[in-house]
This record gives C-alpha cells, sequence and structure tokens, in this order.
C-alpha cells in the first residue's frame, strides 16, 4: 500500500461509523491524520473510534446531516477537538426503497433528498468558511454512478447523486482560488448495509452493469479518496472520478 502524506491534517467524515466512511477514515489515520466520525449512530461510531484508537487521534461527533445546527454543532465540537478542519468527506447517505417513481410516496422521496444532497449542502456550508479562513481545504463528496446513469427503482437516490455532482462542481468554482478543492467520487455498488436497503433484484441489476463483474471494494474507495484530499492534489478541482469498474461511460 503506498502511504500519502497527510501528516498534521484534520479531517471529519460523514457516515465515517461503518462502510466506505470507515475505510476512508482508516485510511487517513495510516496516513497520519486526526479522524472525526461523524454519524448519527453515535454509540457505533463510538465503538468504531475505540477499535480505530491504535492507529492515530479519532473524535466523535453526533450528526444528523439534515439539520444545520447539528452539523454547525459538529463542525464547532471538532474544530475545538482538534484545531480545525482541513478534509472534509460527505459518505453519509441512504438507499431508499426500491419503487418506481409513481409509486415512490412524496416523504420517501424527501427523505432521500434530505439526506443524500441537502446533507451535503450543509455539511458544505459549516465548513467550508473555515477553510477560507485558513486558505486550505479539501472536500471529497461521495455521489455514485447512479447519479450519472439513473438507477431504475431509484429515482430519488439517482436524483440526489446528480445532484451531488453538480454542488460539487459549482462550490468548486467558488473556493477555486483559496487553495480549496471539491471533487466527487461516483462509486458502483459496495457489499456495505446499503444493501439492507434494497432488493436482491436491485443488487443483481448494479452488478450486472460493472464490467469488472464484483463489487467495489472499500478500501478501493479509500485509497482513491486519500490522494484526492492529499495537499498533491494541488490543481485538480470540480472534477468526478469514476469508481464504477468501467460502467461509466463518462
Amino acid at each position: 500500500m503506498n502511504k500519502i502524506d497527510l501528516q498534521g491534517r484534520r479531517a471529519a467524515v460523514t457516515g465515517g461509523a461503518q462502510g466506505i466512511g470507515r475505510a476512508i477514515a482508516e485510511r487517513f489515520l495510516d496516513s497520519g491524520a486526526t479522524v472525526s466520525l461523524w454519524d448519527r449512530d453515535v454509540t457505533l461510531a463510538e465503538t468504531t473510534a475505540g477499535e480505530l484508537a491504535g492507529r492515530g487521534t479519532v473524535h466523535t461527533a453526533e450528526v444528523n446531516v439534515v439539520d444545520l445546527a447539528s452539523v454547525e454543532a459538529a463542525t464547532a465540537a471538532t474544530t475545538g477537538a482538534l484545531g480545525g478542519i482541513d478534509i472534509m468527506v460527505n459518505c453519509a447517505g441512504i438507499a431508499g426503497a426500491a419503487q418506481k417513481l409513481w409509486e415512490y410516496s412524496a416523504a420517501d422521496w424527501q427523505e432521500v433528498i434530505d439526506i443524500d444532497l441537502t446533507g451535503v449542502f450543509n455539511c458544505c456550508h459549516a465548513v467550508v468558511p473555515g477553510m477560507l479562513a485558513q486558505n486550505y481545504g479539501r472536500i471529497v463528496n461521495v455521489s455514485s454512478i447512479a447519479g450519472k446513469e439513473g438507477n431504475p427503482n431509484a429515482a430519488p437516490y439517482s436524483a440526489a447523486k446528480a445532484g451531488v455532482i453538480a454542488l460539487t462542481k459549482s462550490l468548486a468554482k467558488e473556493v477555486a482560488d483559496h487553495d480549496i478543492a471539491v471533487n466527487a467520487i461516483t462509486p458502483a455498488a459496495a457489499k456495505t448495509r446499503i444493501f439492507e436497503q434494497v432488493t436482491q433484484e436491485h443488487i443483481d441489476y448494479m452488478l450486472a452493469r460493472i464490467p469488472r463483474g464484483r463489487f467495489l471494494k472499500v478500501e478501493e474507495a479509500a485509497a482513491m479518496v486519500a490522494w484526492m484530499v492529499s495537499a498533491e492534489n494541488s490543481f485538480t478541482t470540480g472534477a468526478v472520478f469514476d469508481l464504477s469498474g468501467g460502467r461509466a461511460t463518462y
């Protein structure tokens, strides 16, 4: 494993207690960063922090990304604990039900949009001012291949993830002159607890669409993100990095 230099960097990872978020946190710690795990399941976050404590400094914050006040409180707590935030990874998300668009209730639609898109807005809204003040920052927003192609029976998820791509490109242009890089990744499915939210039929559909013939490994996502948040990534911003195993056509 190559080692990305994140010595002295302070990172916050939403959804950091498990799945891709946890793998990213582990890679950051191994690269020298201190990490705050932001999760709405604070018990799981604390358990994960305990398991990772031997790898470096791990902080936890109970965060509901839909609630801006909760995100702002986590930002303040993390800044107090770590001394600031250099890196923000927006990984928290839900799949939503596997249903046709006309079968979705308005409430279920809104829940997916709120968590998967508005949650990213809230976290960026809270951390960017501090990054502007220090004239440095790295933000990675976790979108999805569904945001490029649109998955059937996943209209709100696909729409939210497409919105994350556009938000990323917009924000990147606004902060480009402050050494703040804002990029996104578009992973194909990985075997995480999000599979518990979808049907086997939908899982089979996603696998059939991946030319590699397998699902993404969370460690593969972490490896890409570690470089994206490093100082070495000093020019690329507003970009979308493919993690779809060849599924993406653009």
